[in-house]
């Protein structure tokens, strides 16, 4: 028993096919699993399984390797799935771990091998093949050093030990597949956005001054996990007061006060699919007359996104964001936080857009990807397309008033003639008042 629903075997059967057609006669491909990760001393966090080999296996375990070589004249070897072998003394320390005929239930692989026979086939592959895919993290947000997993040290092996093959990126292919969502990872992402919203109401109901930021967080956790989740799908920010101004405040410490406001960056994971939830609500359960203004600023822009500005075929940068960023100019006017004819003459001028005044209180952008990553596979070309699931997260940030407001939605991107935008959070509490009514219950 497992304790979110699985994606069936048939979506990782069209994957591993769409992603084999890209692939010549002449090459093979290699993708491997992540590490467990260890903490500094002798224990272990919890197992998160490499993106794109759970895209193309389901398989959700350590040491396992997955063999594509759709020109192999023997068709049992054109996809070979490699396990770890499982022993008395590993069922007595770690529990169960995959049999083959289970493997092969759930990836749809019907060639499923022991690691020990790993050398030998791979030799093989090496002498009947002139081209090898490798795998490693190409995210385009990656600004960190390549994580030496075993996919990296794979890479790096493979490249000493065969240098006679040609080499080449499998990311850019891989990656690609998994941009546009189908059903099956709609449905799980709904039900991570379901779960959030339990875990939300839950949350919003205890929330009073003198509450401590943790105290929040474990409200989410308890109905996460409850709901079948492995828990938060990223680190939750819990940020009150001053601390909401914080892009990415973990500490989740301090005391929630009187008059304060607290914003909520949390989102369950389920299923290998993650929601991503933002909502600012008032400690004391009533916004006051500034609050309220700023927070219906920031949610008019987030349905602007929604209604108007994100379309499939519009690049997420050059012209979405910039579309967010003008709007975003006309708020803050209103607000009295900029000058008209300070935004008048960066725009005649054409200033930068890192360098406009706006960005001083709106610095990150409005929408990224959503999938079996938080901050999910982007197209290279960054434009936005049918089926993608993408955040929505306008924020205002005001260190001067002690407060900061954003709001974060997740969506399904659809053209118009497939019925627009949907919102996976509609039912999430948004509106100020309804906000308040629930927060007086």
């Amino acid at each position: 028993m497992t304790r979110s629903a699985r994606l069936p075997a048939e979506f990782f059967l069209e994957n591993r096919a769409q992603l084999s057609q890209t692939l010549g006669d002449q090459s093979f491909a290699l993708v491997q699993s992540a590490d467990v990760m260890w903490t500094s001393a002798d224990g272990s966090r919890q197992f998160r399984q490499e993106s794109s080999f759970f895209f193309l296996t389901g398989i959700d375990q350590e040491e396992s390797s997955l063999l594509l070589c759709p020109g192999h004249p023997d068709p049992a070897m054109r996809e070979v799935l490699f396990l770890r072998e499982t022993s008395d003394f590993i069922a007595v320390w770690e529990g169960h771990k995959f049999t083959k005929n289970e493997a092969t239930a759930i990836s749809g692989i019907q060639t499923v091998l022991w690691n020990e026979h790993w050398g030998t086939i791979l030799i093989e592959m090496t002498r009947r093949f002139s081209e090898c895919y490798l795998y490693h993290n190409e995210h385009a947000r990656s600004s960190a050093p390549p994580n030496f997993g075993q996919s990296e040290r794979g890479r790096r092996w493979m490249q000493r030990q065969y240098p006679h093959l040609s080499y080449r990126r499998l990311a850019p292919m891989a990656d690609r597949l998994r941009v546009a969502k189908r059903e099956p990872e709609i449905k799980l992402c709904q039900q991570a956005c379901d779960l959030t919203e339990r875990g939300f109401r839950r949350a919003l109901s205890m929330i009073k001054p003198g509450i401590l930021e943790y105290e929040i967080e474990a409200e989410f956790l308890h109905e996460f996990v409850k709901g079948g989740s492995r828990g938060f799908a990223y680190e939750p920010i819990i940020a009150a007061g001053g601390n909401s101004n914080v892009l990415h405040y973990l500490a989740n410490d301090q005391v929630c006060q009187k008059g304060d406001l607290i914003l909520m960056d949390v989102g369950a994971e389920y299923g290998g699919y993650n929601a991503d939830m933002t909502r600012t609500v008032p400690v004391s359960g009533h916004f006051s007359k500034r609050q309220r203004a700023v927070y219906e600023a920031v949610l008019r822009i987030l349905k602007r996104c929604r209604n108007e500005w994100l379309t499939p075929g519009k690049k997420l940068r050059e012209e979405y964001q910039i579309e967010v960023a003008r709007g975003m100019e006309e708020e803050l006017i209103d607000l009295g936080l900029l000058d008209r004819s300070t935004v008048n003459k960066e725009r005649a001028e054409e200033i930068p857009e890192m360098n406009r005044s706006y960005r001083k209180y709106f610095m990150h952008g409005a929408s990224h990807s959503l999938g079996l990553d938080v901050h999910d596979v982007t197209p290279v070309e960054a434009v936005i397309e049918e089926d993608m699931l993408l955040t929505i997260e306008p924020g205002i940030y005001l260190p001067d008033e002690g407060f900061g407001i954003r709001l974060e939605n997740n969506v399904w991107v659809r053209s118009e003639e497939n019925g627009g935008v949907i919102d996976l959070m509609a039912d999430i509490p948004i509106e100020p008042d309804e906000i308040e009514a629930l927060m007086a219950d």
